[in-house]
């Protein structure tokens, strides 16, 4: 009987603990709901409304109808318009677009021609998933009519780029330093602050002329260069063992990665400063890294997600990064024409840096 009465106080003690422990307790409720609406709207092999543009060069009522049926079907979605091919190949490098349609000016005669493509899909190949889902294109004349003594195999070209072979970890790799440089990024500097306290160190800081900007780029920069050596080694086993290509400049690769380190290193000090453990700071980091994963586009096309899931996407620095290291390392795109993401990385850097700051002055008051 008292061994039962021990045993009911400490379980007393244990759920008004947790009762009091604010987040901990909206996790048990939150983590199982946000999983559910996580997996259940972002993993999505059905993957519709496509990033696309059209060239047509043959402008005429066959082609605009021609275009209006891939349309219908909704697996593409146009969000532009070029003059030529190359116009298209440079919004697939600059990652505009996901596929590009080139209509050649002899449109019409094509169609009628058994020797001659008379449309030409132009395809991201990085990601097999976008490029399996082109390749649905090819059922737009069978399936509307155009012409019934052709296939529509013969009708439509599809042109892969970046990834001919069709090699997932191609896709994998870059997506993959985004999520790892995530995970350790962000929980190293999550318990920066809480560890301070625990080990009695915040208290001797107080009494230091250092500021609390300082402090906080003071505890970033050693981790950025820990950082830096953690994409070497991703790009060196990944070359080694996946042969996946760097086509683009190591260079911006790596001022990409400096960014994309900042914008982690300072997110986990601002999630340092809101927690009062480690073990919340660990909850935490959890807490955003499944998002990351699942709506950045690492694992499934982002153009396939629904608007709210894009929407948190976009904020997430992951997705940018993501954007950063395919466009590089496969479409050789330049970091200028990569500018957008970039900025957004720095933009989150300076916020997140001074957010994190100005709350740490508010816990030394």
């Amino acid at each position: 009987m008292n061994s039962l009465s021990r045993l009911g106080a400490i379980i007393k003690k244990e759920v008004r603990q947790l009762r009091r422990d604010r987040l901990t307790f909206g996790m048990v409720f939150g983590l199982p709901i946000i999983q559910i609406l996580l997996f259940g709207y972002a993993i999505n092999t059905d993957v519709r409304n496509l990033r696309a543009a059209v060239a047509d060069q043959a402008n005429t009522s066959l082609s605009r109808e021609f275009v209006a049926d891939i349309a219908a079907t909704q697996v593409v979605k146009f969000v532009d318009e070029a003059e030529t091919a190359e116009e298209l190949e440079a919004m697939l490098r600059r990652g505009d677009v996901s596929i590009g349609v080139f209509i050649p000016p002899d449109f019409d005669r094509r169609i009628v021609d058994q020797t001659r493509s008379a449309v030409h899909i132009l395809v991201d190949g990085s990601d097999p998933t976008v490029l399996g889902v082109a390749t649905q294109l090819r059922n737009v004349p069978v399936q509307f009519g155009f012409t019934p003594q052709r296939q529509a195999v013969e009708l439509i070209e599809t042109r892969p780029y970046y990834n001919p072979e069709r090699r997932t970890p191609v896709n994998i790799v870059p997506g993959l330093m985004g999520v790892i440089l995530m995970m350790t990024m962000m929980l190293f500097t999550a318990v920066a602050i809480v560890r301070e306290k625990e080990r009695g160190n915040l208290e001797l800081l107080i009494n230091t002329p250092v500021s609390s900007a300082e402090l906080m780029v003071g505890k970033v920069t050693p981790y950025i260069l820990i950082g830096l050596l953690q994409l070497a080694l991703i790009l060196g086993v990944g070359r080694l063992l996946f042969d996946v290509p760097v086509r683009g400049s190591v260079l911006d690769l790596y001022i990409a990665g400096t960014a994309f380190i900042a914008a982690k290193l300072s997110l986990g000090l601002l999630i340092s400063t809101l927690v009062h453990t480690q073990f919340q700071a660990m909850q935490m980091t959890v807490f955003i890294l499944m998002p990351s994963i699942l709506l950045s586009g690492f694992m499934f096309p982002f153009d396939g997600m629904p608007r709210a899931a894009q929407f948190i996407g976009e904020v997430l620095p992951t997705t940018h990064f993501i954007r950063l290291t395919r466009g590089i390392m496969l479409r050789d795109a330049p970091l200028l024409e990569l500018t957008p993401d970039f900025l957004y990385l720095v933009g989150f850097t300076l916020v997140a840096m001074t957010v994190a700051a100005l709350r740490f002055t508010k816990r030394l008051d």
